[in-house]
């Protein structure tokens, strides 16, 4: 029995130096598995770091923009009212308005906002970035776009170098120049808050920033960071009066056609077809009209007077092409209005999907374009 009993322990420890001589031999064949090699950590910027890399260097920029700034005071002398003469005599009120202006010649032209000196300014006065104050003459207004040219005897001033607005992206940063509140010299810092921003009374595509822009700033300069100029600041929506974060400019390319025009010809002359009001095509009215992809403008409102009515427009009609040209949204629409010749005949054709579906040709004459007042 106790023979037994050895023999058997004999066998078990013999088995388990055999199961731990395999293991052991598994665990010398098998190849070791490197760790993967950690990447270096790299220390997360703080947060001047981070502001360094996005943001330049701005007070140059800043000083050049000042110097090509003008602040404008209009003046308008206005007799009193029968009432107020009966009381003062026969006597008039000065009414001043006052703005900003960017220098855009050396030799003394200056752009500003057509609603910053008025129509029927007795006297304009322009106070250059050295202090200098100097009477203005006006060159050429243009109501429409809220443009105006100005000229002050001087020379050797220094213009801003003029920006292609049409690559002007959102977020870019810029800084808006001028004399808000009457403070002179201000500037203010933003991004770009959206491009092609449409105004509802023309269809012309503003910048819109969130650089304060306040009363007085009408006029000024929106510079980008290479100091070249963007836009023209011109009004912003408040539900206050003051700043709200939401400003426009107009665009530096279409500013500087309507400049060359002033300076060249005193006045913009457009073509029209009526007193039209446009939006664009929604999905609803190209879905209603069965037309997938329909792009165009859509006629809001008009007037029974309108040459377009006497034509055989309606209102909801869609636009889809003028002059063999493709209509691509309203503010296409109102420069391919604009550039025609007075007195010619335009060919429109339009998608009525209002109550019935068909297309139409018309021929419409065009007139000259008599803006209605806008209010800033």
């Amino acid at each position: 029995m106790k023979k037994s009993l050895l023999a058997l322990l004999i066998l078990f420890v013999a088995a388990g130096f055999v199961s731990g001589y395999v293991v052991a031999e598994r665990a010398a064949v098998t190849p070791a598995i490197e760790p993967a090699p950690v990447a270096p950590q790299t220390p997360f910027p703080s947060s001047a770091a981070r502001g360094a890399a996005v943001l330049p260097e701005l007070s140059d920029i800043a000083e050049r923009a000042i110097e090509a700034s003008v602040n404008i005071s209009s003046t308008q002398y206005v007799r009193l009212d029968p009432f107020w003469q009966f009381v003062y005599g026969d006597a008039v009120r000065p009414q001043t308005s006052l703005g900003s202006g960017v220098v855009v010649s050396p030799d003394g032209y200056i752009l500003t906002n057509s609603h910053v000196i008025g129509n029927a300014a007795d006297e304009i006065r322009v106070t250059l970035a050295d202090n200098r104050e100097l009477p203005a003459r006006v060159v050429g207004i243009d109501e429409w776009t809220d443009l105006a040219v100005i000229k002050v005897d001087a020379r050797g001033l220094e213009p801003l170098p003029w920006a292609d607005s049409a690559r002007l992206r959102v977020a870019e940063w810029v800084l808006a120049v001028g004399n808000p509140f009457s403070l002179s010299q201000t500037v203010t810092l933003g991004i770009v808050s959206a491009v092609n921003r449409a105004d509802p009374m023309s269809n012309r595509g503003f910048i819109q920033t969130d650089a304060a822009i306040n009363p007085g700033n009408s006029g000024g300069a929106l510079v980008n960071v290479r100091g070249e100029l963007v836009g023209i600041n011109t009004m912003i929506y408040s539900e206050t009066g003051g700043y709200q974060g939401i400003g426009f400019a107009i665009p530096a390319n279409m500013a500087r056609r309507i400049m060359d025009e002033l300076i060249r010809n005193g006045e913009v002359v457009r073509g029209s077809i009526g007193n039209l009001a446009f939006r664009p095509v929604d999905a609803e009215t190209a879905r209603r009209a069965d037309l997938d992809g329909l792009q165009g403008a859509r006629i809001e409102q008009m007037l029974r007077s309108d040459p377009a009515f006497d034509a055989g427009l309606l209102p909801y009609d869609v636009i889809v092409r003028y002059n063999g040209q493709t209509v691509r949204d309203p503010a296409h629409l109102q420069d391919l209005i604009a550039g025609s010749d007075i007195g010619s005949t335009a060919t429109i054709d339009a998608v009525r999907w209002y109550r019935e579906r068909r297309r139409l040709s018309v021929e419409v004459p065009v007139v000259r374009l008599r803006p209605a007042r806008r209010r800033y």
